[in-house]
């Protein structure tokens, strides 16, 4: 009797894992731009810094369709909602694989960021929703987990493909990989029921009020922005100042996602017992990982070894900056409710932490 309670307490639902490999399709979308600007920017004829403004273009997606989203589907029904999102996602890719031009490309990037958002705040909903409060941490970190894989796979994938078959292949196989995430969400995200009592949009914007959610937002889109700006320009970095053959492109990147899932096993385990420490040492090591890149970006050594270390300390901050799995050092418990309050309130307030990536 212990064992099999035992076994319940610290197995994960099927479902939240059917998240993270959703979240594979979605961070794959989101990051191989950073190994495919070479061959988007000769297609396309614009510079790589016009190019990079694609990865501008699904920031401001995320940034805008995150909260309002999240806002937009507080009384539509969770899976319902979940089959939608990554339908548009899919369909998104294939518009950017078949892109004719930059602004059309550009278009496709937007609209696949928005459903990426909303699939974050709805999905990350789901995940909490289906586990005790002493676990949430460790299923946001299965869904982050999927970010991950997709940095070790997906990412360096999708410019294995841009280099040999072109950048549009890369498109068409995150398409793919969406249809079998919208299978895996139809079959096995269960029916979850609207609360009782109906949610209110003048209770979930109250939160802003906080100034300690307004420091957490501006610390985590800080700490985020400085590694991501770096990651999104890693390509022309490694070939044309670290001087490497863009061969290696593929197998750095996926160095990157490497650190990337050890971060994120590691954070998401010690996440619920440290608090504060897994927030300040993250960032704490990501700064410090950023400033010795600036410095030695022409030492290929110095170079490979970074982008493992990067993705180690960015990542290992992220099941504990999720909000809805999250409480302040020093004050009450305010955040963790109990299972019944209205799961509305961990979508809008997931979404306002991945905004703020």
């Amino acid at each position: 009797m212990p064992d099999s309670t035992s076994r319940r307490r610290t197995s994960m639902p099927p479902a939240v894992y059917i998240l993270g490999l959703s979240v594979f399709a979605l961070g794959t979308s989101e990051f191989m731009l950073s190994g495919l600007l070479p061959p988007i920017a000769d297609d396309m004829n614009v510079s790589i810094p016009q190019a990079g403004l694609l990865i501008s273009a699904f920031a401001i997606g995320m940034v805008v369709g995150a909260p309002l989203l999240a806002v937009a589907t507080l009384r539509l029904p969770r899976r319902t909602t979940l089959i939608a999102l990554i339908s548009v996602f899919g369909l998104g890719q294939i518009a950017g694989a078949l892109a004719p031009t930059y602004e059309v490309l550009f278009a496709s990037r937007v609209v696949s960021a928005l459903a990426c958002a909303g699939f974050w705040a709805v999905g990350a909903a789901v995940a909490i929703a289906m586990v005790p409060v002493n676990q949430r941490a460790r299923a946001m970190a299965v869904m982050i987990g999927g970010l991950s894989i997709a940095n070790v796979l997906g990412v360096p994938l999708g410019a294995f493909l841009g280099e040999h078959f072109g950048w549009r292949s890369a498109f068409w196989a995150v398409g793919a990989a969406s249809a079998v995430a919208l299978i895996g969400v139809v079959t096995r995200i269960p029916y979850i029921p609207l609360p009782e009592k109906k949610p209110e949009l003048r209770r979930e914007l109250a939160i802003y009020r906080d100034r300690q959610v307004w420091l957490a937002i501006v610390i985590t889109a800080l700490a985020a922005g400085g590694v991501f700006c770096a990651f999104s320009y890693l390509a022309p970095l490694l070939t044309d100042v670290a001087g490497l053959d863009s061969g290696w492109v593929p197998w750095i990147l996926g160095l990157f996602g490497i650190g990337a899932l050890v971060g994120t096993t590691i954070g998401g385990r010690v996440a619920d017992a440290h608090l504060f420490g897994v927030l300040l040492s993250g960032i704490t090591a990501s700064t410090v990982f950023l400033a010795a890149l600036a410095l030695f970006a022409s030492s290929q050594a110095a170079v490979v070894a970074l982008a493992f270390l990067l993705g180690l300390s960015a990542f290992f901050t992220a099941p504990r900056s999720t909000p809805g799995c999250s409480t302040w050092p020093g004050r009450p418990r305010r955040w963790p409710v109990p299972r019944r309050r209205p799961r509305s309130t961990w979508a809008t307030r997931a979404a306002r932490g991945w905004a703020a990536r």
